[in-house]
């Protein structure tokens, strides 16, 4: 079966989350902060490198490059720390993250310029701000006012571009087109085969319930296609499960690793 490559291998990944029923995630500039302070001990301790962030009110996008199998780890520890202090500082319980993080693996590196751009292009699409680099809480702002934090000092951005051409380049909008080659690198699947990475064909869901014997194979089958985008709701109508039904089989997997 192809299956959607696991989030943890080493390479570059944008990686994306929102809070539960789309609330506020950051209520203060003091909990973007404490966001960063967290992101900034989570990957000194995981080796990542943070090459672009934006922190919207709800929702946020990073890309990270990975040199061991452990973003999934890493993750885990950002979305449990935050909502943490987010709870205990609102006084508040129960669920902040809508979901587990979402993540797409950058197999092709020429995606990365856009993508960045893309990331960094959310207030100036929310109309936060006019264009890419004035928003506080992101990247570009952190670059064009020197004030880099140090898990963004190894970005390909700074690396790979001088001063005079990041400037020319946030000058420049989104173009329609950078747009659909996100929407599509989003689309794309891979799976791994024989140690190499290759893209694959998102299979039919009816294909993932083929010639199982028993619940434990069931279970795993959701968890497949679940993990290939398919929604919860289109696997319990697949199977004849409610929708409640097929989210506590695949919550018992994520919570237990």
């Amino acid at each position: 079966m192809a299956r959607r490559l696991r989030v943890e291998i080493c390479g570059y990944h944008h990686v994306y989350n929102r809070g539960v029923a789309k609330k506020r995630i950051f209520l203060k500039d003091r909990d973007r902060e404490k966001f960063l302070e967290i992101l900034e001990d989570v990957s000194k301790e995981f080796k990542f490198n943070i090459h672009s962030f934006c922190l919207m009110d709800n929702h946020y996008h990073l890309l990270i490059e990975n040199k061991k199998e452990n973003l999934s780890d890493g993750m885990r520890q950002i979305g449990s720390r935050y909502a943490s202090y987010f709870n205990k500082t609102y006084k508040r319980v129960g669920h902040l993250w809508q979901d587990r993080f979402k993540s797409w693996y950058v197999m092709d590196e020429n995606y990365l310029i856009t993508l960045f751009k893309y990331i960094e292009s959310n207030p100036v699409k929310a109309n936060m701000s006019s264009k890419i680099g004035e928003y506080k809480y992101s990247a570009s702002y952190s670059i064009l006012k020197d004030g880099v934090p140090s898990f963004l000092q190894n970005s390909f951005i700074l690396r790979d571009y001088d001063t005079s051409v990041l400037f020319d380049m946030f000058d420049i909008p989104l173009s329609q087109k950078d747009i659909e080659n996100i929407d599509k690198f989003h689309k794309i699947k891979y799976k791994q085969d024989d140690g190499d990475i290759v893209q694959s064909k998102k299979q039919s869901l009816e294909y993932y319930f083929r010639g199982l014997h028993s619940k434990k194979e069931r279970n795993k089958a959701i968890l497949n296609a679940y993990e290939d985008d398919y929604t919860k709701s289109e696997i319990a109508k697949q199977i004849g499960l409610s929708g409640t039904g097929v989210a506590k089989i695949i919550k018992k997997f994520i919570v237990g690793g």
